[in-house]
């Protein structure tokens, strides 16, 4: 399902961040803005109403639309690699390639195959700022907003995270690419936030990626469909013997590495940041 306008402008966004390095960047045209202060605004509302009768039921509901939605999106995925999974995984952070608004689906199609109940998912407050029946989900199914402003990170969300991973023993992801690039094959170099949180809290990765495979019938005049393989590459552990920067560090090292591995197995070619149209799933077009 293809889901946003404009694109080819988008994917042009896409060729020319990759080919200059700056993994990280915003590429979709109408993403809300938000100001410093209407962000603050968001984070402060959920963390006043996460604990109300009133959010709790509109939660339920967002998270029965979603675990509905996953199945049906998800109904020709294929998961590889279930057995590295450990029977009695606990708290755990997940991490995978961010390129749809609904790839989440994906990773919930996951825990509901291993039969958890709960998948926290963290999600930019520009997501929170959306209208219609997507800005009821991006509020309310099970999300948990993040944002730059330091005080929060470090007391608000960080409390969040504690309660979900340590206390609750939850499965949270956490897209350490940060912004979504539409279709977008290639694993990017990930941003430290994962890997911090699980190594402040002593808390496993659980490595995924997702691959994308084009099918014969089209989405519309420009796209195919596509369908998702999505693999599990391991468990990645903290290690007690070094200090929360090192494991930071070394985790998303290793994290990057098994996707990065995944990719060139998964698409038979080696990974460099050249722009191909062939890197965005589906796409009939060219730049």
């Amino acid at each position: 399902m293809i889901i946003g306008e404009n694109r080819r402008a988008v994917i042009e966004n896409i060729r020319k961040a990759a080919e200059c390095g700056e993994f990280h960047q915003k590429v979709e045209l109408t993403d809300p803005v938000l100001s410093p202060e209407e962000s603050r605004a968001i984070t402060a509302k959920y963390l006043a109403d996460r604990t109300r009768a009133s959010y709790r039921f509109k939660k339920s509901l967002g998270v029965m639309l979603a675990r509905r939605a996953a199945a049906l999106i998800n109904r020709k995925t294929e998961i590889r690699g279930l057995e590295k999974i450990p029977q009695d995984l606990g708290g755990v952070l997940i991490t995978s390639n961010h390129f749809s608004p609904l790839e989440n689906t994906v990773i919930r199609h996951l825990t509901q195959t291993l039969g958890r109940k709960t998948l926290g998912i963290i999600s930019q407050t520009t997501n929170f700022a959306m209208t219609g029946a997507i800005g009821f989900l991006m509020n309310y199914a099970d999300t948990i907003p993040i944002s730059a402003d330091p005080r929060y990170l470090a007391k608000g969300f960080f409390e969040v995270m504690r309660e979900r991973l340590v206390e609750r023993q939850d499965a949270v992801l956490l897209y350490p690419e940060q912004e979504m690039w539409f279709h977008y094959r290639k694993p990017r170099p990930p941003k430290s936030g994962a890997y911090f949180f699980a190594s402040k809290l002593n808390i496993p990765i659980l490595s995924c990626f997702v691959e994308m495979v084009d099918c014969e019938e089209n989405d519309n005049a420009e796209f195919r469909k596509v369908r998702y393989v999505l693999h599990i590459l391991g468990v990645l552990y903290p290690d007690p013997n070094l200090s929360v920067r090192e494991n930071t560090e070394a985790l998303g090292e290793a994290d990057y590495a098994l996707k990065k591995a995944c990719y060139e197995s998964a698409y038979g070619k080696p990974l460099t940041y050249e722009f191909d149209p062939s890197d965005i799933a589906g796409w009939k077009g060219s730049l």
